[in-house]
């Protein structure tokens, strides 16, 4: 499937999916840690069945990569990142969250110039400073 056909869906995916968790959140009662505790669970049964014939890659993978993962992934993204965008979406609008949470392209270009070594380039800088606008246009 074409990439940035998979980029939009994966953009509405998260906003959609932040509405209904914000909702859920606020009618449960719940803490964002257990929202995000369900939201895992669910993920874990959905991602495990998908990936079942893929399993068998894993230990060809090696240590470093899954220690990539399980840093990045599982650690970073997976639980700090989620446990502070489930405490956001609980105390704030979510047209306010939604736009400072998802700078991440902007952090994303960041990592891979800085650490990734990747070229920075015009149209490189020229998007991340038209990220930041964006943000900033919506916020304030």
């Amino acid at each position: 499937m074409n990439p940035q056909l998979l980029a939009l869906l994966t953009a509405a995916a998260w906003g959609i999916g932040g509405y209904y968790e914000k909702k859920g959140l606020h009618l449960g009662g719940l803490s964002p840690q257990m929202g995000i505790t369900i939201r895992t669970a669910v993920a874990l049964v959905v991602l495990g069945f998908v990936s079942f014939p893929q399993w068998k890659t894993v230990p060809q993978a090696g240590p470093k990569a899954l220690l990539m993962m399980v840093i990045g992934g599982g650690i970073v993204a997976g639980s700090v990142g989620m446990l502070c965008y489930y405490a956001a979406i609980k105390g704030a609008p979510l047209n306010m969250v939604m736009p400072i949470a998802f700078t991440s392209p902007f952090f994303g270009v960041l990592m891979g110039i800085i650490v990734g070594g990747e070229p920075l380039t015009w149209k490189t800088a020229i998007g991340a400073l038209l990220t930041l606008a964006g943000i900033i246009t919506l916020t304030i």
